[in-house]
């Protein structure tokens, strides 16, 4: 009976921290509006994209592998049919060169998307209200495939022509 008993509050405990573990990884993840640390203020920029995947508010941005900011805002301007992507870039980092590079990265396994930036060379920042000009969007891995099979479709139509 006492065995029995023990076995039970170990299975119990075990899923309890499953559960605990669960909790804090969702917390974690890009695009997750939760914060263990809470919100830091920062200044906000804006991009425009093409195509930005599925990135979400709350993704990381990053420079040189660094996180400097989040995604606060993903909109869709209609006007240019281009996607408007507002940044919170931390206080700290006010010395991005206005003319840097945003691109729409995939992170990992799990495809997570966030901002990256490139510096350019400018001696002006960016500064609070400032648009990031030089964008990159998202590669879509299905775009990417049907390229790749459309483009085996036609050289297998032009070889079977030349027969």
């Amino acid at each position: 009976m006492k065995n029995e008993r023990s076995l039970e509050i170990g299975t119990g405990l075990f899923v309890a921290l499953g559960f605990a573990a669960l909790l804090f990884l969702t917390t974690q993840l890009p695009g997750s509006r939760l914060s263990v640390l809470g919100d830091q203020s920062g200044y906000g920029v804006t991009a425009r994209f093409e195509n930005v995947g599925d990135l979400q508010p709350g993704a990381p941005v990053s420079m040189a592998g660094v996180k400097i900011g989040r995604v606060t805002g993903v909109s869709f301007d209609s006007t240019d049919y281009k996607a408007v992507v507002t940044l919170s870039i931390d206080n700290q980092y006010n010395r991005i060169p206005d003319d840097s590079w945003a691109g729409v990265e995939t992170a990992g396994l799990l495809g997570a998307k966030y901002v990256g930036l490139d510096a350019g060379g400018s001696e002006t920042y960016l500064a609070a209200g400032s648009q990031i000009e030089n964008t990159q969007s998202a590669m879509v891995l299905e775009k990417l495939i049907n390229r790749l099979f459309s483009a085996f479709a036609s050289k297998d139509d032009s070889e079977k022509k030349g027969k």
